[in-house]
């Protein structure tokens, strides 16, 4: 089940597309649907992982109905239940798997968590093994609300902006590989009960980034593959910030910073003396000895890219380890390249933040494989003036 309209926002900037106005806006700025494809990695790799032919399956792109599995033994084959067009069957046409439609929403406008209610309560019941849905933290929160304590085994495609929700895979490729494994049922995958969680909206007035539990869901327990969930930001000690203050300034010294969202990135930005927003992303003038000033606030892809070459500053997200793609989808592949990539990436975290994450690497999910493998790597992690921890960061 594909929410087409996950993720939207990200990458213009405003940090999703939750409501039909916010929908229409990321439209008008030019954004474009990404859900889609990322569904379709995830079932390519499910796909070739699960040793099944790829040449075209009995559903067709258009969202037509497939012949139904009827009488099919365990391991005829790996059949799809879906519902039509970009809410599924779109994705596993494209993947070239076989399956059947079980839900048609109403030709010729957007869908909605209606939808996704009714999809996802129209493929529980053909009786699935598991249960693969392509959104963000919306999207598992309508599934979470679906499903209504019923039974079933469920793994997010990571496609929204946020995502602090513990469903996800850490990314589409890695969703096909934990899928294969738990079908596969040879290697010992167990279920784990994973927190459904939202940003709390009313923590953001009080300058904090943190997430609601509204519940739990059935996920296969693949650690590597299946990503945490986002533990809340804690207050940041000054003189930890300031250290990393001060080594900031020394190596952009009189250039452009574009800064990451996140409590210690803001925290960061108020050492320097400028006042930023705390989940955008924004633009800083810095010049030795004189305050910085703020060129652009909540800026989208495209204002980054304007803004000329840049230092890139971001802070992992606390408990989960990513660095980028979740939340910041607006330092897009194209904005890292044109930036100069990892010459120009600092990456910004307390020791005891950095600590907190066990040894566990950061991670990437900038939706480019190619830059995700130039990124990887052991890169140095300012955790004071002039102190830094080296840590890998992988894709």
């Amino acid at each position: 089940m594909v929410n087409p309209v996950a993720g939207l926002g990200g990458r213009v900037g405003l940090g999703g597309t939750d409501g039909p106005d916010r929908l229409r806006l990321a439209r008008s700025l030019g954004a474009l649907p990404s859900a889609g494809v990322r569904a379709t990695a995830a079932l390519g790799e499910l796909a070739a992982r699960s040793g099944r032919s790829t040449g075209g399956g009995d559903l067709a792109r258009s969202g037509a109905p497939g012949p139904a599995p009827a009488g099919s033994p365990p391991d005829a084959g790996l059949f799809v239940v879906t519902a039509a067009g970009p809410l599924g069957a779109d994705s596993v046409a494209a993947a070239g798997l076989t399956g059947r439609v079980v839900y048609a929403a109403g030709a010729g406008r957007d869908t909605s968590a209606a939808d996704t209610d009714a999809a996802v309560r129209a493929v529980v019941a053909e009786g699935v093994d598991l249960l693969l849905f392509a959104g963000g933290d919306g999207t598992a929160r309508d599934v979470l609300g679906a499903l209504d304590g019923a039974s079933c085994p469920v793994l997010g495609v990571p496609t929204g902006v946020k995502m602090h929700s513990a469903v996800f895979a850490v990314g589409p490729r890695a969703a096909g590989e934990v899928a294969a494994a738990w079908l596969a049922r040879g290697g010992g995958v167990r279920l784990r009960d994973a927190e459904v969680m939202d940003r709390d909206e009313g923590a953001l007035g009080e300058g904090r980034v943190t997430s609601r539990l509204f519940g739990w869901l059935p996920v296969p327990d693949v650690p590597v593959r299946v990503q945490q969930r986002k533990t809340g930001s804690t207050v940041t000690a000054p003189d930890a910030v300031g250290g990393i203050a001060a080594d900031v300034a020394e190596r952009v010294g009189d250039g452009l910073l574009v800064l990451g969202p996140g409590t210690t990135t803001r925290a960061v930005a108020a050492a320097l003396g400028a006042d930023t927003s705390l989940t955008g992303v924004d633009v800083l003038r810095l010049r030795p000895d004189r305050p910085p000033c703020v060129v652009a606030r909540d800026a989208g892809e495209a204002a980054l890219l304007s803004a000329g070459p840049a230092w890139i500053a971001l802070s992992p997200i606390g408990g989960q380890g990513f660095l980028l793609g979740r939340g910041n989808q607006q330092i897009s592949p194209r904005v890292l390249r044109a930036a100069g990539g990892r010459e120009r990436l600092l990456v910004l975290c307390t020791e005891r933040k950095l600590a907190a994450l066990g040894g566990r690497p950061l991670l990437l999910d900038t939706g480019d494989d190619a830059l995700d493998a130039e990124l990887s790597g052991y890169l140095p992690v300012i955790t004071g003036r002039r102190r830094t921890s080296l840590y890998r960061l992988t894709g």
